[in-house]
């Protein structure tokens, strides 16, 4: 008499298959190669279609007080960051040329989340910002990224605030009563700048690149189960 094979055996895999895919499925990436145009970009830059990392890329070749590109449109870099988990965002970044009065400097990179809802007493926008690191004349592309917890109601170590000043160091930061996790929960333009919030600048010559700019929201770790079953915590 033939054997039978349990009939319910085959599925197992599959069934893991799909918890896993919807976990991976979970955490949102988006990148602007600026192939497709500026996709929602822009700034005091010009986009070219050679010299990136690679291809297409914006470019910044003026005489400036600083350099940025900016978001209100695409709303992958915009709108609530608390409701997707652990945020990362980055930019690849070269210069062929800093100068300040004829000799070359470095500048640093920074990403800025800002809230127009939230400014007030004057100020255009309360923003949270963090200094990616630092840009000068350097024939390679650099990456820079920051990965954090946009729920955190206490300032992140690295983090700055900006929407009011401070009445003894006077530094910028956040208005009294808003928080790191209220501007994340209401973003409504990011820009990645070399504009400091509480420093001034000159006029400086820029020759430098922006490109492959990206955000991942939400963490492959956070897995949902299609059938709607979550699975008791591991102890």
């Amino acid at each position: 008499m033939p054997s039978r094979t349990n009939p319910h055996l085959p599925r197992i895999p599959w069934l893991l298959a799909g918890c896993l895919l919807a976990g991976f499925a979970h955490a949102q990436t988006t990148v602007v190669t600026f192939d497709d145009g500026e996709e929602g970009w822009n700034g005091n830059a010009l986009l070219e279609t050679e010299g990136g990392n690679p291809g297409a890329n914006m470019r910044f070749l003026l005489e400036t007080f600083g350099i940025e590109l900016r978001n209100e449109a695409n709303t992958a870099f915009i709108g609530d960051m608390t409701a997707s988990g652990p945020v990362t965002v980055g930019v690849d970044a070269k210069a062929d040329s800093i100068t300040f009065l004829g000799n070359e400097v470095s500048r640093n990179v920074v990403v800025e989340f800002r809230s127009h809802t939230l400014g007030q007493d004057g100020y255009p926008w309360s923003s949270v910002w963090i200094v990616l690191g630092t840009i000068q004349a350097d024939p390679e592309w650099h990456e820079y990224s920051v990965s954090f917890d946009p729920s955190s109601t206490e300032m992140p170590a690295g983090w700055g605030g900006y929407g009011a000043e401070d009445p003894v160091t006077f530094e910028p930061m956040l208005p009294p009563g808003v928080t790191f996790a209220d501007v994340m929960a209401d973003v409504d333009e990011l820009v990645f700048t070399t504009f400091e919030p509480g420093y001034f600048y000159g006029f400086t010559i820029f020759d430098a690149r922006m490109d492959n700019l990206r955000i991942t929201r939400g963490s492959v770790d956070d897995f949902i189960f299609v059938d709607g079953f979550d699975p008791a915590p591991i102890r």
